[in-house]
Order: C-alpha cells, then sequence, then structure tokens
C-alpha cells in the first residue's frame, strides 16, 4: 500500500496532539488541587507575610512621609510648599516632620518653617526656633520672633528680649515686642518700657560721626506699648504717661499708651488721659475717653 502525504501529516500530528492533551490534564489536575486544601494553605502563607512599615502606616501618615521626603529635593520651591502642607497638617508629628527645614539653604524655606512647627508642644518649639533668632537674614529672624510669640513659652523670654533691644533692624525688633507681649511675663517689663522712650543713632555716615540720635521706630515704640498693656505691669505706668504727653511720639503710639493705661487701671494716669482729651487727633481723644471710664469705674480687665 501506497502512504499518502495524509498519512504522513497524521503521523506528525499525533504525538503533538497527545503533548498538548497531557498538559491539559496537568493544568487541569494543579486546578483541582487548588480548589481543594491547596487553595487555604496558599491563602494561609499570604496572609502571614509581614507587612512593610510603609503599608502598615494610616494614610495621614504616609502623606507625612511623603512630604517629608519632598525636604530634600534640589528645587525651593517644591520644598517650600511641602513644608507649608506639613504645618497646615496641625499636627505634631507633621510639625515634627518639618523640623529639618529649619536648616535648609533658603531663606523662603527656613522662615516657612517657623511657622509650621508651631504644633509642636510649646517649651520644644521654642527650643527649636530659638537658634533661628541668630539667622543672618532679617525676614527669618521677624518670622522666627513671631512665631515665638505664638508658642507663649516663657523659655523664649530672655532671647526676644535681647532682640528688642539690639537687633539693627526694626521690623524684628518689633516682631520680638509683639512676641514678649504673647508671652506676658512682667520679666520683659524694663525692656518694652526702654523701647517707648529710646533714642538710637540715625543712619548715615555724617550722623553716625557726630553721635546724632533719633527716636526708636514708631512700629516698635507701638509694638512695645501694646505689648505692655497686654501686660498690665503698673511698673510701665511712668513710661506710658511720657509717651502719651510727648506729641511727637507719633499718634499710633500715643493711641496705644493711652489704651494700655486704661488697661492696666492704674489711678495715677487720670491726669495725662484727662489732657488727652484735648487733642486734635479724633481717635486718641475717643481711646482716652474709654480709658478714663474703665479708671473710673474700676473695670480695668
Amino acid at each position: 500500500m501506497t502512504r499518502t502525504d495524509a498519512d504522513t501529516s497524521n503521523e506528525f500530528m499525533l504525538p503533538l496532539a497527545t503533548s498538548q492533551r497531557a498538559r491539559l490534564c496537568a493544568c487541569a489536575l494543579a486546578l483541582a488541587l487548588i480548589a481543594g486544601g491547596g487553595a487555604s494553605r496558599l491563602h494561609a502563607h499570604t496572609i502571614n507575610v509581614p507587612q512593610t512599615s510603609q503599608t502598615s502606616l494610616t494614610p495621614l501618615q504616609r502623606e507625612i512621609e511623603k512630604l517629608r521626603a519632598r525636604l530634600s529635593s534640589s528645587d525651593t520651591e517644591e520644598r517650600r510648599e511641602a513644608v507649608t502642607r506639613l504645618g497646615a497638617m496641625a499636627r505634631p508629628d507633621s510639625s515634627r516632620a518639618a523640623l529639618p527645614a529649619l536648616k535648609d539653604a533658603a531663606v523662603i524655606v527656613r522662615a516657612t518653617a517657623a511657622g509650621a512647627i508651631l504644633s509642636l508642644p510649646a517649651g520644644e518649639a521654642a527650643v527649636a526656633l530659638l537658634p533661628l533668632l541668630a539667622d543672618k537674614d532679617e525676614f527669618v529672624r521677624r518670622e522666627t520672633a513671631y512665631a515665638l510669640g505664638q508658642t507663649r513659652s516663657r523659655t523664649a523670654v530672655e532671647a526676644l528680649a535681647t532682640a528688642l533691644a539690639r537687633d539693627k533692624e526694626a521690623g524684628v525688633r518689633g516682631a520680638a515686642a509683639v512676641a514678649l507681649g504673647q508671652i506676658g511675663d512682667e520679666a520683659a517689663t524694663p525692656v518694652l518700657t526702654e523701647a517707648i522712650g529710646r533714642r538710637i543713632a540715625r543712619s548715615g555716615f555724617l550722623n553716625r560721626i557726630t553721635f546724632r540720635r533719633t527716636e526708636e521706630n514708631e512700629f516698635v515704640r507701638r509694638s512695645a506699648a501694646i505689648a505692655l498693656g497686654q501686660m498690665k505691669s503698673r511698673a510701665a505706668v511712668p513710661a506710658l504717661i511720657a509717651a502719651l504727653a510727648n506729641e511727637r511720639a507719633g499718634d499710633d503710639v500715643r493711641r496705644e499708651a493711652a489704651r494700655a493705661l486704661g488697661l492696666i487701671g492704674d489711678p495715677s494716669a487720670l491726669p495725662s488721659l484727662r489732657a488727652a482729651l484735648a487733642t486734635r487727633d479724633p481717635y486718641l481723644t475717643d481711646i482716652a475717653t474709654e480709658a478714663i471710664r474703665r479708671l473710673e469705674t474700676g473695670k480695668a480687665t
């Protein structure tokens, strides 16, 4: 019998078909095992795998870690944004993650970090901030002073008093005065009263060599008067009376001196407050009137 081409083809196809059937049988057996006890054993093995540290974090913690990682970016704006978002979370752990930014090379990042760490305990935040009062950049020092005031920590009083007395920039001195008022420690009364009547060296070469002096910056004196009113220290009354009576002190300084005298409630201020009623400044007149009312009715609080 002569073999046809079809017969030859069938001979070659038979082993191939047999091999395919064998593989199919093996797959079916594997599926049967999985459908039985194998599936449970596989499942048990899977859930016993230890979770990584990242998957064990809460969504909020993962976000904090992402922002922490962005603090290492080479892009200043990305670092600043990360610090801002950490501060906006208003949590101790997010504020703690922002701590390294206090030493960032960029001014804007350091200044932003000063406010971003305020969700830490007051003492811890103050200790972290204090070195920045000596920062080479005025903006950083100013933002640090404001941030220290918000901590309300007495740990910062001495350093803020030094900044008020010695910093070369009026913005920083004013911020230090504001912060001291927020903290409210009467130990700061002497440096605040000194600031109200202080005379400082004028700028310019000729003024320096002739030792000419001028009154302290008006913002600094105004901030000092407000702070003394917040502290309600009777030791500040003489300096406040002098500021109120000084027509060259500036309207805002005189107004805040009158307001502070009303808050302190010392009757010795009444003659000066009554004299202020004759001023041409209607705002000062209103403030002095209210201060007199408070003193006469004993409502200084």
